[in-house]
């Protein structure tokens, strides 16, 4: 069960809306359910329903008219609560009891209190209620109404227990603030995906990503093509920033403007600074995470992978230090989703969106070094878009398949904090990174599995012994892996080649991490033993180099695990907010 709660000042056209048909035609049969006192009337079910709607308006706006300049200028409290998809149907006499609970859980009218404010619950549709109230009470003062959406929220969690109704996750009071019912329908009229306030959070969010300075982050915001409003104070020293859209205005023809600290909580101007505080790690020379000849971004997805793989070990240790962790990762999936090709940018975006709900809690880290992520982060975005083929395609897999392993352990790391909706939504972003995953890998992986299949008999009845031998020793869970090694075998076989021992890597990838939450042990054992073997991504590349007579390096099989790397190519401005895309 879901309130969202508003506020307003025009209780009439409130009444208007609620009793007509709807944007859509979807309000069918207006009735009331509930009022403060049993006995108001009701549009709905009266002849002459403009009269009634303007003698209900009168009755609710009574005591508004009685306070006069005492009475809060909003002085309309709007609370829709929505049951869950699949919960059976309410009648009007269980909606009017959840319409009491309500009000007497957030303050409006508390029970046995004659002075409570006047308020209605009207229902036009079977899941849904629509409750007004007038803040001002019978004896004239306003009502307190401190946290009254954490209040509602809390009230709906003990109707669903005691209703048995679908149990939502509770919140934490650390998620950004929901879009109004008023930008929503702004957005449906202009024909925008999104509301204009999540179109300014992803931006700002991908602006913030992997910037030195407090400056960068301006600058990026400004090559972003919005608008950007800094209040500064009288010494000079900025306060705090406001963005808004091109085009964004109200009826005064006025840009909208929303505070960074409006869009998420993290997002204030002093949160950006004390995110910004720690630094960045020195970069080594971007040959260091893969061959000279290499383009600049799969060379930043590379030395991406090893720190996100060094992050995912670090959420296993269940200690307070990870929630600041959990930043740096969003900040990687941001620089990833605004540098990706077109075919996983769409699904990258979404997990980014899914993950920053998973990057906020109360849990505070206090040690917590969070500069390889925030660098590597910064080393995609200055590496700048990859093309999505051939060696740049290789490592996006690479480094996507490593990061659903890391929501993965964000997932259990919220849980054992108890953070449901935090968890949920790092479950959400696997979802997402695993479609991306399938997008990215699907030509490089076909390209492996027909090495592996064009293998020798011998040659591949060796690697795949050595795969029997090494997982089974490891205890790993490998339902199906028997049957899909080739990409495995043929994986085994370059590196074996390029002086690597089989065996002896295939047990130091096993090594650096858990793979029970692997969705297929195979593709993540490919990807990090191509990544510690230094062996192309794209099978393809290997092949094209032998046919130009080049001979692949032999580094060692070190992991490279927790450090990163940047191309120093300089940095592309941001693109501009994209519109949300479609959810697969």
């Amino acid at each position: 069960m879901v309130p969202d709660i508003g506020r307003g000042s025009r209780t009439h056209g409130l009444l208007v809306y609620l009793y007509g048909p709807g944007r859509r035609e979807e309000h069918t049969d207006a009735h009331l359910v509930g009022s403060w006192d049993g006995f108001a009337p009701d549009p709905g079910r009266d002849p002459d329903p403009q009269v009634t709607l303007a003698r209900l308006t009168a009755a609710l706006d009574l005591r508004v008219k009685q306070a006069g300049d005492r009475a809060p200028a909003q002085h309309v409290w709007h609370c829709s609560v929505r049951t869950a998809p699949g919960d059976r149907r309410f009648s009007d006499e269980e909606w009017n009891a959840v319409a009491q609970r309500i009000v007497h859980a957030t303050g409006i009218a508390p029970d046995g209190d004659p002075d409570g404010c006047r308020w209605i619950a009207v229902r036009h549709a079977e899941d849904h209620i629509h409750i007004v109230a007038t803040l001002v009470r019978g004896d004239l003062r306003n009502p307190r109404l401190n946290y009254d959406f954490n209040k509602a929220q809390a009230e709906c969690r003990r109707i669903e227990k005691e209703m048995g109704l679908r149990r939502l996750n509770a919140g934490d009071g650390t998620a950004a603030k929901n879009p109004t019912s008023a930008e929503k329908f702004k957005a449906e009229r202009t024909g925008r995906p999104e509301t204009s306030r999540e179109t300014l959070r992803e931006a700002v969010r991908q602006a913030l990503a992997g910037a030195a300075t407090e400056e960068e982050f301006f600058t990026r915001l400004h090559e972003a093509g919005l608008r950007v409003k800094v209040r500064h104070a009288p010494s000079g020293d900025a306060l705090g920033y406001n963005v808004a859209l091109p085009g964004d205005r109200n009826r005064h023809g006025d840009p909208i403007w929303y505070p960074g600290s409006k869009l998420a909580p993290d997002l204030s101007l002093p949160k950006i600074r004390h995110h910004l505080a720690d630094g960045l790690t020195d970069q080594p020379t971007p040959a260091a995470e893969g061959r000279p000849d290499w383009s600049p971004p799969a060379r930043a997805r590379r030395s991406a992978t090893g720190t996100a793989e060094h992050a995912a070990s670090l959420l296993d240790r269940d200690d307070d230090e990870a929630a600041a962790h959990l930043v740096g990762v969003g900040e990687l999936l941001d620089a990833l989703a605004q540098t990706s090709p077109a075919a996983t940018r769409a699904e990258l975006a979404a997990a980014a969106r899914s993950f920053e709900r998973a990057t906020r809690s109360h849990v505070r880290a206090e040690r917590a070094d969070t500069r390889a992520l925030r660098s590597a982060a910064r080393g995609i975005i200055q590496a700048g878009g990859a093309l999505g083929r051939g060696e740049d395609g290789g490592t996006t897999a690479m480094l996507v398949s490593t990061l659903v392993l890391v929501a993965l352990a964000a997932a259990r790391w919220h849980s054992a904090h108890g953070h449901a909706q935090q968890a949920h939504a790092a479950r959400q972003t696997a979802e997402h990174l695993r479609t991306a995953y399938r997008h990215a890998a699907n030509t490089p992986m076909r390209a492996l599995h027909d090495q592996g299949r064009a293998l020798p008999e011998a040659d591949r009845r060796k690697y795949e012994s050595t795969i029997r031998t090494v997982l089974k020793e490891q205890d790993v869970r490998t339902e199906g892996a028997p049957t899909k090694t080739d990409a495995l075998a043929a994986t085994l076989a370059q590196a074996e080649a390029a002086g690597h021992d089989p065996e002896v890597l295939l047990q130091q990838a096993i090594d650096m991490r858990e793979l029970d939450t692997a969705a297929d042990v195979n593709d993540v054992l490919v990807w990090r033993l191509r990544r510690i073997a230094q062996l192309p991504a794209h099978p393809g590349e290997a092949t094209h180099r032998q046919q130009a007579g080049t001979r692949p390096n032999r580094p060692s099989a070190r992991p490279t695990s927790g450090r990163n790397t940047s191309a120093a190519a300089p940095r592309p401005a941001v693109p501009a907010p994209r519109s949300r895309p479609p959810r697969r």
